[in-house]
């Protein structure tokens, strides 16, 4: 089933040049016909595919999809509007940034499936670091597993510390990811990826092919070593 036209791509392509009041006003039907109700519809089949693996994400697509309008309060950039369309299809939503779930973004030049733990606390920060060091060959088995290298290259990303409680400097020794405080993977896409029949299909491949990795942060934050 596509969800998307090359409307979609079409309408954030004169956004990009046109971001201003002015443009989206006189647009906004477009927007809602092209952009915000099929993007609804794609997050709503992704939510009830979760579901079924994970029945813990008890949400709407109103609690997944992220606005369109940025928040300019403290930002150098007073453009008015996202360049793109986004939702986090994890089990408190939008407003979660640590349970692992999955994050899309659609603009007209890429599309972006994000997972893992993007904003941890240092109290979360502390145990995650603790997790990694207790099961590092887990950890490191679960980065070689073949799903998660073929849709996330293998890769957790994230911004580092440059200093590490003095615990974790031995285990650091043999895998430098404790020096992270972010740890996130991603897969981007052509725009035009959007316009296949098997989008939701790939989508929830990249679901499950996180979901191990996702399951051992996720139990670094709820069990106790």
């Amino acid at each position: 089933m596509a969800f998307f036209t090359p409307d979609f791509i079409q309408f954030f392509q004169e956004l990009r040049a046109n971001n201003n009041r002015d443009w989206f006003n006189d647009n906004k039907k477009r927007y809602i016909a092209v952009v915000k109700e099929p993007f609804e519809q794609y997050i709503a089949a992704i939510i009830e595919r979760a579901q079924i693996i994970d029945p813990d994400i008890l949400i709407t697509p109103k609690d997944a999809i992220f606005r369109i309008y940025r928040d300019t309060r403290f930002s150098k950039d007073k453009t008015p509007y996202k360049l793109h369309a986004s939702a986090a299809v994890a089990k408190g939503g939008r407003k979660d940034m640590v349970s692992p779930g999955i994050y899309m973004q659609f603009s007209d030049q890429v599309i972006e499936f994000y997972s893992g733990i993007y904003r941890p606390d240092s109290k979360q920060l502390q145990r995650i670091r603790e997790h990694i060091a207790v099961n590092l060959e887990a950890f490191e088995s679960l980065m070689n597993r073949p799903e998660f290298v073929t849709y996330f290259e293998g890769k957790i990303h994230g911004e580092r510390n440059k200093r590490i409680p003095k615990e974790f400097v031995e285990i650091a020794e043999r895998q430098d990811l404790i020096y992270q405080k972010q740890f996130y993977y991603y897969h981007s896409l052509p725009a035009d990826t959007m316009l296949q029949d098997d989008l939701l299909d790939l989508t929830m491949a990249h679901f499950e092919a996180a979901r191990p990795m996702s399951q051992f942060f996720e139990a670094a934050l709820t069990n106790d070593e």
